[in-house]
This record gives structure tokens, sequence and C-alpha cells, in this order.
């Protein structure tokens, strides 16, 4: 709003990017009235990244701070800002410390708002978002220390897409753990629509020919960042 038209939206693109985040991205850019770029981020060529420690994070977040870093000038802008909020804070967010190292600021934070607060803002400007799930990159599904790889990433973006149109769902999640395991984690309410015979056999069968190995239920339910759980387990 302070700035208008003279804001400009990106996107980055890699394989941990979500089906139709770009769409959404680029619809929302247009909706507010701004530029909208797409870059693409290269990631997967870190092995830290791929090794999947609990700070894989800071090493996208590098990867993306850096590349945008170095179209600064051709963008015309003055800073780099990102959508972190106070609530962002209290969770481990190692993201957050790449954004320090690069001059990355958090007016979202500099304001203090929280998620909720944000929300709110973008109904209130009609913002068709306001009220959308959560979405972390794909590779966030990934248990620590079980490396991060292109096909394990679109073999959860997959399988979510199909768990989405069975269920008539807009949050899940799958959890890639060991072994090629597949955690599904539901809203409580939905989790006996997912026992159904008829539809328990599909999604098995459809998450085994994707190549998970044992496809089991979250009987917890869909809770965000649960893999966080496992922290100090794994070392931070």
């Amino acid at each position: 709003v302070a700035l208008g038209d003279r804001a400009i939206a990106v996107t980055a693109v890699s394989p941990s990017l979500a089906s139709g985040e770009l769409n959404e991205a680029r619809d929302l850019a247009a909706r507010i009235g701004i530029a909208h770029r797409v870059i693409e981020t290269r990631e997967f060529d870190r092995e830290e990244y791929l090794r999947n420690a609990p700070n894989r994070c800071y090493f996208c977040k590098t990867e993306l701070y850096t590349r945008l870093g170095e179209r600064r000038e051709e963008l015309g802008v003055n800073w780099i800002v990102n959508g972190a909020n106070v609530d962002d804070l209290g969770d481990y967010r190692p993201g957050l410390q790449a954004a320090g190292e690069h001059a990355v600021r958090s007016p979202l934070v500099e304001a203090g708002l929280t998620k909720a607060e944000v929300r709110e803002l973008a109904r209130c400007y009609g913002l068709p978002t306001w009220d959308k799930p959560a979405s972390p990159c794909l590779s966030s599904r990934i248990a620590y220390g079980v490396a991060v790889t292109p096909e394990r990433v679109a073999r959860i973006d997959a399988a979510e897409r199909f768990l989405k149109e069975q269920l008539g769902l807009r949050e899940l999640r799958v959890r890639c753990e060991a072994g090629e395991l597949a955690r599904i984690e539901l809203p409580v309410d939905a989790i006996p629509a997912l026992a159904d015979p008829s539809v328990r056999t599909a999604v098995a069968a459809r998450l085994r020919e994707l190549g998970f190995r044992r496809i089991t239920l979250d009987l917890e339910g869909f809770r965000s960042g649960s893999l966080n759980d496992l922290l100090p387990l794994v070392g931070s």
C-alpha cells in the first residue's frame, strides 16, 4: 500500500515449489497491481541443503537472497523484504538468520503484526488469500536427516494433490519419513473419510504407485511444523 505500483513481487521457482503456487502468486500480484518477476533458485545444487539437517532452511534462504541481491539493480529496488511476522519469531526459523546476513527487512515484524492480524488486513483489502492455508515448501515435508531430492518433493506434491482431490480438503500434509514411509496428516474431522475402505484403498494404491513403500495415517491429525517436534533429538 505504501509503495503502490513501485513494489515488485518476486517468486522463486525450484522443485520445492508446490503445484499451483506460481499461478496464485501471479494472480495476486495482478490483483494488487504490482509487477511480478520469477527467478530460478538452485538450492538443490547445494550439498548442505540436500543433506536436510534442521538448518536446511538457512541454505535455501541464503540461495534466495543471494539471487535477489544479484538482481537488485535490475529490479530497481532499495530494499529486499520478506513476509515474516511476529509469530514466526517464536518458532525455529533458520531462514531468518540468512535474512539478517543479507540485510533483508521484515516489515510485518517491524510493524508488530501477528499472523492473525496479517490475515485480517488481507481480508479488509479484499485479497483472496486472506484465509489461504499456509504452504511451506515441499522440502519441509521431508524428515530431517532424510536427503532432499527432486524425486521426493515431486512424489510429495503429487500425493498431496491426489489426497486433496479425493477428500475435498484445502489443507493437509504428506510427510516423508525414513524408508520412503508416507505419514499423512489430515484435519482430525477428516480422518473418518480416509478410513472409508474405497478411499483408503485408492489412496494406498496411488501413493505406492508414486514410490512410497509404506503409507500411514497420523492419528493426531494435521499440525503445522510437526517435524520440528523431533528437533531436541536431532539437534538444531
